[in-house]
């Protein structure tokens, strides 16, 4: 695994590259790469390497970077997720992983899992030579998130979500430090995910660089995030993996993403919540799925087992 860094709108993006093994995967000009990105407020060190090594395993080459202000990528101000931002990220992502050696830059997988689960169909749809899009408990529609979450806690859990995200902004006009709060917390308080076994869920999976707290000024915008929006548009081969229990991204949704694709689509669904899938049993199972179908949507040049000897 190397360590890189390529520039998203000239800030340096922080990503491991995990060269492929063998040659299931590789073509005549050269093998495939899984470009991958965490989910909300997340870092690349938690929880994605797994997913990482059994593509490389499996012979696919894999960039994992850190979004701008993430981790140990640069950029400021820090912990601010914004989708328009992350999708740039992605594209420039998708150029360095076009430039890597033996990379076959026609055969670019993206990946992405949460809120970069959303991201990968805007961006497919922009670029518009994806090979295939792997997209795992996915968040495909903010406004449905925030109406699940007004379901659930009514006023009295949006309306705190959005003073906090005023505060934010207007300290933002003012040229002050920018206000904080939690990416995950108890259900009750003013973190942006609350469901119940959330936060447990989330920091059993938080690398060194991981931090718990994103811009308030989140909650103004995520209702705007609806990558459900672009998928008839979408022609990139898609998988889709639902937890039937997710908690935190609405499985509807993103079933009907999955009806909804211009392209191929599968959809999958496993009777897990959204923080079920990152380890043990439930990963491979997931992992598996995803090869099984890049396999099937991203293959290599046959390979033959037998010489046919001609003779004249």
């Amino acid at each position: 695994m190397d360590a890189i860094t390529f520039r998203s709108a000239g800030v340096p993006c922080a990503a491991w590259h995990l060269p492929g093994q063998g040659d299931h995967f590789a073509g005549d000009h050269g093998r495939p790469c899984v470009v991958m990105a965490h989910g909300f407020g997340g870092t690349r060190d938690t929880g994605l390497l797994g997913y990482a090594e059994g593509f490389a395993a499996a012979g696919l080459d894999v960039l994992l970077f850190d979004y701008r202000g993430f981790g140990d990528s640069g950029g400021s101000p820090r912990q601010h997720v914004s989708f328009r931002r992350q999708h740039v990220d992605y594209v420039a992502a998708i150029a360095a992983a076009r430039q890597l050696p033996g990379v076959d830059p026609e055969r670019i997988v993206l990946w992405g899992t949460s809120y970069s689960g959303g991201h990968v169909v805007p961006v497919a749809v922009a670029d518009g030579r994806i090979a295939a899009v792997v997209s795992m408990t996915p968040a495909m529609d903010g406004l449905a998130a925030l109406m699940a979450m007004y379901r659930h806690g009514g006023l009295g859990r949006l309306l705190p979500l959005v003073v906090h995200g005023l505060r934010d902004a207007a300290r933002g006009l003012f040229g002050r430090a920018p206000h904080h709060i939690p990416v995950v917390g108890e259900p009750g308080s003013n973190a942006v995910l609350t469901a119940p076994g959330a936060l447990a869920g989330y920091t059993a999976l938080a690398g060194p660089t991981w931090r718990n707290e994103v811009r308030a000024r989140v909650a103004l915008e995520v209702a705007f995030n609806r990558p459900i929006g672009r998928a008839s548009r979408l022609r990139s081969p898609l998988l889709v993996q639902v937890g039937a229990n997710d908690s935190v991204a609405p499985p509807a949704a993103a079933r009907s993403t999955a009806e909804r694709t211009g392209g191929p689509a599968e959809l999958r669904e496993y009777p897990v919540d959204h923080f079920d899938v990152y380890d043990g049993p439930v990963q491979q199972r997931l992992l598996a799925d995803q090869v099984a179908f890049l396999r099937q949507h991203v293959p290599g040049h046959t390979i033959p087992t037998t010489i046919e000897v001609r003779t004249a």
